[in-house]
């Protein structure tokens, strides 16, 4: 059967790509997040936007979204997808690391900002049990907005993260505490709160260990089978099953979504499935804010803006003290604090449906709960001015001058090194030595502060995110030198890096030789197995210590080098040698007479 041209699928998709296609470049362009333009498009293509004129001009029909109920579901998707990729680049033990962060700060930021809004709105005429409604509604933030913005390696997204991690999972039971607090509840409310927490931790539990057995001969079935679409399949087909399962449980989607990304993080085929995920989680995102932008009406908050004003101005001034104090408590520096606070300032796309369960509650009027949700999409809609702000803020705080983001190549071509770790600033001492000019990249600001107080010439940056690589514009560096000692990100990097720039030379710190076939793999120049190197040292300076002859000492490391040399270019199917050799001194080689 033809689908015509009045179909509403085939109009609406032809909207969101058509954003898609036009809002990413061209904000990228000038350097301004792609959030804001979903946003405006969603609010100029929506029911209150061009959609109203339509009537008049009915060829707008195709430029408009004429259904937004039709597209929310891919929205929802996208938000799953977000978590899921989250969970990718996460462990089990560095979530345990993040335990006290969840369960300690952030409870206490929600229940904090829950309890300061709710008190204020009930001193201004709500009732109480509307102004707990509201109260934790408003105190939830976004995960699908604040995490792209800051990732969450960074020592402001590692606080974010616990924070949105610990609302993530308060998420229903807030919704089932609503609807025990109802005027027509019964006393089983309180009751099936406990139910699903026990559900749900049972559900997790057998989800951890069905995964641990079921995943890698899952992924390896598809993997030997070499079909890109089974592959992606597989993946998909577990985020869903898991966020399905979660969902039974009584929990969020959000939650089976974040498990199954942690799950398959264990496995060693979490890069191919990030990266075959990742146009998914993009576009579906994308539609996410465009039914955040939908719902802004113009006409109502030009004829309430100054309430609407003052509303988004408190719930941004609350949360983002509460968030500040409790991140000084837990010891974070005041810059990073105050960044994190105004950062979670804004409400979030959940704070939507909670304010709806809270209406259908009887708990808030209809007008009440409409008037919020503007605030919300208003909110929405700042999140990435308020992470401006809160930079520039964690800068004057903390004394730094603006650390930039691009790298200046107007005296010349040079090296650049991701990582200013040891091994990143030994590598910068050597390049200075050979007067090789270079620029490094750091993603720990404590890091960066203290290289340039010493004269390294560094900037600061997560080169996790693709858009920071995007930025520092790599077409005329002269090589890339990897050092981060995390070897799952290095692998990463690498593979973006090698395909926008084919020719450039890209020389990673490996771990071992496993990690440098895959690095070699990944596209990289030469990879150094540090711990091969290290290894080989040590047992020279054993054997030698023992008393065996020098030469035979010599012979055999390096024979155990050229025998591991052979296993990583049979693994990495190389057509040359990798160069892991260590060049010698002659007077090392040859004892003196």
């Amino acid at each position: 059967m033809a689908i015509g041209l009045d179909n509403h699928g085939f109009s609406d998709a032809l909207v969101v790509l058509g954003a898609a296609g036009l809002v990413i470049p061209a904000f990228a362009r000038f350097r301004i997040s792609p959030v804001i333009g979903f946003i405006l498009v969603g609010a100029l293509v929506g029911p209150a936007g061009l959609g109203s004129l339509v009537p008049q001009a009915p060829w707008l029909y195709y430029l408009t979204i004429s259904d937004p109920e039709s597209i929310a579901p891919f929205a929802e998707f996208g938000i799953v997808l977000l978590l899921f990729s989250i969970g990718l680049e996460l462990s089990f033990k560095r979530l345990w690391n993040l335990r006290r962060l969840v369960f300690g700060t952030g409870a206490a930021e929600l229940l904090g900002s829950a309890l300061l809004i709710g008190v204020a709105l009930h001193w201004l005429g709500q009732s109480w049990g509307g102004s707990a409604g509201l109260g934790l509604a408003l105190a939830l933030s976004s995960t699908a907005l604040v995490l792209p913005l800051v990732g969450t390696t960074s020592p402001v997204g590692r606080g974010a993260f616990a924070m949105l991690l610990f609302e993530d999972l308060a998420l229903v039971p807030i919704i089932f505490a609503l609807g025990a607090m109802a005027p027509t509840a019964s006393a089983e409310g309180w009751a099936g709160i406990a139910g699903v927490a026990l559900r749900g931790g049972l559900t997790v539990v057998a989800m951890y260990v069905g995964g641990r057995l079921v995943l890698p001969r899952l992924f390896a079935q598809a993997a030997r089978t070499k079909s890109p679409e089974l592959f992606l399949a597989a993946s998909l087909l577990v985020v869903i099953i898991a966020s399905v399962a979660t969902t039974a449980a009584g929990l969020s989607p959000i939650v089976g979504a974040l498990l199954a990304g942690l799950l398959i993080a264990e496995t060693e085929y979490h890069t191919e499935v990030e990266v075959m995920t990742a146009p998914f989680k993009g576009l579906a995102l994308g539609v996410f804010l465009i039914t955040v932008g939908m719902s802004l009406d113009l006409s109502l908050i030009l004829a309430n803006w100054a309430a609407l004003l003052a509303a988004v101005v408190g719930v941004v001034a609350v949360k983002a003290v509460v968030t500040y104090l409790l991140l000084r408590v837990a010891q974070a520096r005041p810059g990073v604090a105050a960044e994190t606070g105004l950062l979670m300032g804004s409400p979030s796309e959940t704070t939507l449906i909670v304010l709806a369960t809270a209406a259908q509650a009887q708990l808030i009027q209809a007008s009440t709960a409409n008037f919020w949700q503007t605030v919300t999409a208003i909110g929405l809609t700042i999140t990435p001015l308020l992470a401006q702000l809160g930079s520039a803020v964690s800068r004057r705080l903390e004394g730094r001058a603006p650390v930039p983001d691009t790298i200046d190549h107007a005296d010349g071509t040079r090296a650049v090194v991701f990582g200013f770790g040891r091994v990143g600033r030994l590598v910068a001492d050597m390049l200075a030595r050979h007067d090789q000019p270079y620029v490094a990249v750091e993603a720990d600001i404590d890091a960066v502060a203290a290289a340039r107080d010493a004269g390294y010439p560094i900037i600061f940056g997560d080169v996790s995110r693709t858009e920071m690589i995007e930025r520092l514009d790599l077409s005329r560096a002269r090589a890339l030198i990897l050092t981060m000692d995390e070897p799952v990100l290095t692998v990463r990097v690498a593979r973006r890096v090698r395909a926008a720039f084919p020719d450039l030379p890209i020389i990673a710190r490996a771990r071992d030789t496993i990690h440098a076939a895959e690095l070699y793999k990944a596209g990289v120049t030469d990879a150094v197995p540090e711990t091969l190197e290290s290894s080989l040292q040590l047992s020279e300076a054993v054997l030698v210590d023992l008393g065996v002859a020098m030469g035979p000492v010599i012979a055999s490391i390096h024979d155990k080098r050229d025998e591991l040399r052979q296993v990583i270019r049979r693994e990495a199917m190389l057509g040359r040698e990798p160069r892991i050799r260590r060049v010698r001194r002659k007077d090392e080689i040859e004892p003196a007479a």
